[in-house]
């Protein structure tokens, strides 16, 4: 893809976000569209199925030695707790029972929370929302890296601690960009995380919960799935804050690299979105898109045009913020 130039700051625009203007524009065309909104029936064995093989592999890894730990959670464990982090990201938007049942959503996310180890579920949900509602907004959006993020990870070396230590870095982001209150859904998130944490310790002692939580760190950092991160909305292409991926690796991460047509519709479950580029084609074919999640890390790294200051903000008027 193309260049951005050499990179001091973010890229600040002043106009709306794209999504919102496209939704309408392929609503009218394509009603037919909003029968893809609601529920996915599917989606609850198979984030179960998922925890269900995360606790047996918990049994499973009891007795190995700490190398085939670290090995089994890079190249299984983790695999399956980065997925489950999208399927949390998917329940967040209510797929899994409807808006009409939104508590449950909130506690089936904390059910499928329960392999990565470290409560989650909760927290993104709450700033998930402001991700959509004011993408790339100045200190509302806290996918975006902090100023000191781009300005320190500028070079190869350190874009790759930087892709290493993303886990973190998403999970402080918050605390630092736009800090909110705990709430009790936080709270019982922590409560019932810890619970089973402290079970699964009492069962068959720290190797599992080593596997757990390592599996979650590693695969969310440097490793293919996490791709995604970066191929979501990085600007490899002038103007352009939003991309898609269609490969292979969807059919294990629910459909997140759709994400285009996940932003202008993120009512629609994961499952769901291959139906709207197939509606709403001429909208996306267009559209510049990524076709490796493993090259979009390698360009991220070596290309001096892109890091984590090539993204796009813009500021919100603060009366808009509900």
């Amino acid at each position: 893809m193309g260049k951005t130039g050499g990179r001091d700051d973010f890229e600040w625009v002043y106009n709306d976000q794209p999504h919102t203007s496209r939704r309408k524009e392929i609503l009218a065309k394509y009603p037919e569209i909003k029968s893809l909104m609601g529920p996915d029936p599917q989606l609850k064995w198979v984030v179960s199925g998922m925890v269900l093989t995360q606790l047996l592999a918990c049994y499973l890894v009891h007795d190995l030695s700490w190398k085939w730990i670290f090995f089994w959670a890079y190249a299984f464990g983790g695999c399956i707790n980065h997925s489950l982090t999208l399927a949390i990201h998917d329940i967040s938007h209510n797929v899994a029972f409807g808006n009409k049942l939104a508590k449950w959503n909130r506690w089936f996310a904390m059910w499928a929370n329960l392999p990565i180890g470290l409560p989650y579920s909760a927290s993104f949900k709450k700033y998930h929302v402001d991700h959509h509602r004011y993408l790339g907004g100045d200190e509302l959006d806290v996918d975006i890296p902090t100023d000191i993020e781009g300005w320190f990870f500028c070079t190869p070396a350190r874009k790759v601690v930087w892709l290493f230590l993303q886990p973190f870095f998403y999970a402080l982001r918050p605390l630092v960009v736009n800090p909110k209150p705990v709430g009790q859904l936080e709270i019982q998130n922590a409560v019932v995380q810890l619970t089973v944490d402290l079970i699964i310790y009492y069962l068959w002692g720290l190797k599992p919960i080593v596997y757990l939580i390592a599996g979650s760190i590693l695969c969310m950092g440097l490793h293919p799935i996490s791709g995604h991160f970066i191929a979501e909305h990085y600007m490899f292409l002038k103007g352009h804050e939003t991309y898609s991926y269609y490969g292979p690796l969807n059919l294990i991460t629910f459909n997140v690299g759709y994400h285009m047509e996940h932003h202008d519709f993120p009512s629609i479950p994961g499952s769901k979105l291959p139906q709207v580029k197939q509606i709403a084609a001429e909208y996306y074919d267009s559209l510049p898109q990524h076709t490796s999640w493993t090259r979009v890390l390698w360009d991220f790294v070596f290309d001096d045009s892109i890091g984590p200051y090539a993204r796009i903000k813009r500021t919100y008027k603060i009366s808009k913020k509900e």
